[in-house]
């Protein structure tokens, strides 16, 4: 059952030395910029891994980023106010809270992510495009996860390169990955050359994007990150139902 993730690549500047966490009212400039990640997941292995040690083998195999870097400082435009939380949610803890990053810590980041067939590019069909969120539908800014993931003194070194996590909207055309989109498999999804999918099958091509649009400012591209099925990626255990 391999699935696709469509995530943000966020790649770091300056780092921090080892044992030091980072504040979280500083751990914005350590980020240099981002582009697209897409973390390849063989689901039927992380269900099975995943009780009661979480994914290894499913998660380790397999990512694909795109081929250059959107720098922080060119997306300075698209900056906002992080959504707010449902009010039944607890506060972030106080590691994890900044007013200045609450207020124009997150980024207007639209996402997309189209798959196309064998056969739809033997027959000349363009690539469906299988869902569109953006990175305000992210439950935590950049800063809060990287101040969170140095919290316990973990050291980040300029090069490093970590994944928001699968970005998913509200919305059942803005589901970030088909374990999702399909229910776990339970609802198919119908391609243009009458083909169905639950995951993905050899030959299946996955292509991420992203922009940023606004209004007096120009429009940012994050160029692809793509990767096609080909047999040798199914492994031991890869690729069968759940």
């Amino acid at each position: 059952s391999l699935d696709f993730e469509l995530e943000l690549a966020i790649w770091i500047g300056t780092g921090n030395r080892l044992g030091e966490p980072v504040p979280i009212a500083e751990a914005g400039d350590l980020i240099a910029g981002f582009g697209l990640l897409n973390d390849w997941s063989a689901r039927d292995m992380q269900f099975w891994e995943g009780q009661p040690n979480g994914p290894f083998l499913a998660k380790s195999f397999l990512s694909t980023v795109s081929p250059f870097v959107v720098t922080a400082e060119a997306l300075a435009p698209f900056r906002t106010a992080q959504p707010p939380r449902d009010e039944r949610d607890p506060a972030p803890l106080p590691h994890l809270f900044d007013a200045t990053d609450q207020a124009q810590g997150a980024f207007d980041i639209q996402v997309e992510a189209s798959l196309s067939s064998t056969t739809m590019r033997e027959r000349g069909l363009p690539p469906m495009r299988i869902t569109r969120a953006g990175a305000l539908d992210l439950y935590w800014t950049p800063a809060q996860m990287v101040a969170h993931h140095t919290s316990n003194g973990c050291d980040l070194r300029p090069g490093d390169v970590f994944g928001s996590g699968t970005i998913s909207s509200a919305f059942e055309d803005g589901c970030g990955s088909l374990l999702e989109m399909t229910l776990a498999g339970k609802r198919p999804i119908e391609l243009p050359s009458g083909e169905t999918r639950t995951f993905l099958e050899d030959g299946d091509e996955i292509v991420l994007s992203a922009y940023c649009e606004r209004p007096g400012f120009a429009r940012i591209g994050f160029g692809q990150a793509s990767g096609r099925v080909i047999p040798s990626m199914r492994g031991p255990g890869i690729g069968k139902e759940v």
